[in-house]
């Protein structure tokens, strides 16, 4: 008998060398014990009735082929209001403002488009599971500091040495996920000063932008001293909408720094579902009661779950935004490690 089979080439050694992400091993996990899904980052609700509407019934009226490749203008004229309305510079949409299938999507143009092999980028721990992995695919260096609890406060000292002359970017998410710090003004300053000094850019992943606690507001780096042409800010519909599953993201730059970021866009999504898209300005038009309400909503929802898991014996770090708690599992004597933790309630009935 004579065997056939060939030698399979090895995939991509980066890519390859990630497991799958967290969020997808303990909702599938939730799904087999019937759990209650509390390791992925979606609202309990299902976005504004009007917004979902006006979704539908561009789909039915059309058109439903290929928008322009930089989004559809009626979207990237309300991102542009948006940026002056809630934060008070301008934008100018057709050449500032580019939309994307999701601001992952999107920060991986950014990492495509800006930078070349060897370039140094520095992130923040802990951060959001893509980020490695496309910072490394795109053959960057990384050079990580790390936030810790219970204040998260930024090490000056580390950040300061973890920028170069080699450093290409700092990669911002604030609000942080999963830490749900907000930075302060005074942080933010330090690092555009950074920025600035070793003629780096920020990418901004600010997702959460409207999601934050406690009388405080988001304060988006762009709007600094000498910002304006080094950072790219990013939004979700996702996020400011509680409709994660449209994965709908835009971007605001300068156009030196938005062209080659748009580049990339081109070959890896190249478009956005119109009528997703005509929805999303939708929604960035309604009143200052939907985006307070939006904020002090899940703040309720936050003090609740934060009261419950106290109650419990957790201990409980303050969460300034987001939709993440930090909970330290010490004080329940547990024996295990923090992923044997997840597994076990998650798994094991009461």
């Amino acid at each position: 008998m004579i065997a056939w089979g060939w030698d399979v080439k090895a995939a991509n050694s980066i890519i390859s060398s990630y497991g799958t992400t967290v969020f997808e091993v303990m909702s599938r996990l939730a799904i087999e014990h019937e759990s209650i899904n509390l390791g992925q980052g979606f609202p309990d609700e299902d976005g504004p009735a009007d917004v979902r509407q006006v979704a539908a019934d561009a789909l039915m009226s059309g058109p439903n082929q290929y928008p322009p490749m930089m989004g559809v203008p009626e979207l990237r004229q309300a991102v542009a209001a948006h940026a002056s309305r809630h934060y008070g510079f301008s934008v100018d949409w057709q050449s500032e403002v580019m939309v994307g299938s999701g601001a992952t999507e999107v920060l991986t143009d950014c990492m495509m488009g800006l930078i070349e092999p060897g370039d140094e980028v520095v992130v923040i721990e802990p951060l959001y599971d893509c980020y490695m992995p496309i910072i490394r695919r795109a053959g960057a260096v990384v050079k990580r500091i790390r936030v810790t609890p219970p204040d998260w406060a930024l090490p000056r000292a580390e950040l300061e040495a973890a920028f170069s002359d080699k450093t290409k970017l700092i990669l911002l998410n604030n609000p942080q996920n999963p830490a749900a710090k907000m930075f302060s003004d005074d942080e933010l300053a330090f690092i555009a000063q950074l920025v600035q000094r070793h003629d780096a850019y920020a990418i901004c992943d600010e997702v959460y932008e409207h999601i934050v606690f406690d009388g405080r507001r988001h304060t988006p780096l762009i709007t600094l001293p000498g910002m304006r042409e080094r950072c790219v800010k990013i939004g979700s519909a996702g996020k400011t909408f509680s409709l994660t599953g449209w994965k709908v993201g835009y971007a605001t730059a300068a156009p030196e720094l938005l062209a080659p970021i748009a580049k990339a866009h081109q070959f890896v999504t190249f478009t956005t579902p119109p009528n997703l898209q005509n929805a999303v300005a939708f929604g960035l038009a309604k009143d200052d009661a939907y985006f307070s309400g939006l904020g002090a909503g899940m703040q309720a929802k936050r003090d609740r779950f934060a009261a419950g898991l106290a109650r419990i014996g957790f201990g409980v770090i303050d969460c300034q935004g987001t939709y993440f708690i930090t909970a330290d599992i010490a004080p329940l004597g547990f024996d295990g490690d923090d992923t044997a933790f997840c597994r076990h309630i998650t798994i094991k009935r009461a």
